[in-house]
């Protein structure tokens, strides 16, 4: 087996065995090893039958027990009426990949997160990517007379906004004083 695998024998008497560490275990530990990412097999002491899906199956049941975060209740009627093998594989085709997505989701976020993470550790290095670095440093030296040359044009036509505006006032203040 694989450094990330754990074997564990199931026996008559309903025992758990972890041939991996030597050592017995519940379900409580068997979920711990999953959720730490090693793969688990359950295997029948005895006639060395795979019980790893009812293993897994019966730890999903154990929690739902003491949360009411389990599976729906509606899902869980169609997976009973999902009996024959058409419509199960169906319904296991489309938890696998409602679960796929999920994961795809999971780890987005997740990456965003470590890219939060690691702009707040850095504040320099996420304003210097922001600024663009060295690169935009030279970029904004090469755009300056293209700048000054549009400063200068806008500062020209608002002058020739203002000439008109000097001349109007200028021309009521001649007729007021005709009055």
């Amino acid at each position: 087996m694989k450094p990330d695998s754990v074997l564990i024998k199931k026996y008559a008497n309903r025992r758990l065995y972890d041939c991996s560490n030597s050592q017995y275990v519940n379900l409580d530990d068997i979920a711990r090893f999953v959720r730490e990412g090693k793969q688990v097999q359950v295997v029948d002491a005895k006639t060395g039958q795979d019980l790893t899906r009812v293993t897994l199956t019966q730890i999903i049941t154990e929690d739902a027990k003491e949360k009411q975060t389990g599976l729906p209740l509606e899902l869980l009627r169609q997976l009973i009426v999902a009996s024959d093998e058409v419509r199960q594989e169906f319904v296991m085709w489309y938890l696998k990949s409602a679960f796929d997505t999920y994961q795809k989701v999971q780890d987005a976020v997740q990456g965003r997160l470590g890219e939060v993470q690691s702009a707040i550790l850095s504040p320099v290095d996420a304003m210097k990517k922001f600024l663009g670095g060295p690169a935009s440093t030279q970029k904004r030296a090469e755009a300056e007379p293209e700048l000054d040359a549009l400063r200068q044009r806008v500062a020209e036509l608002e002058a020739r906004l203002e000439k008109p505006a000097r001349a109007k006032r200028g021309s009521r203040r001649k007729q007021k004083g005709k009055v």
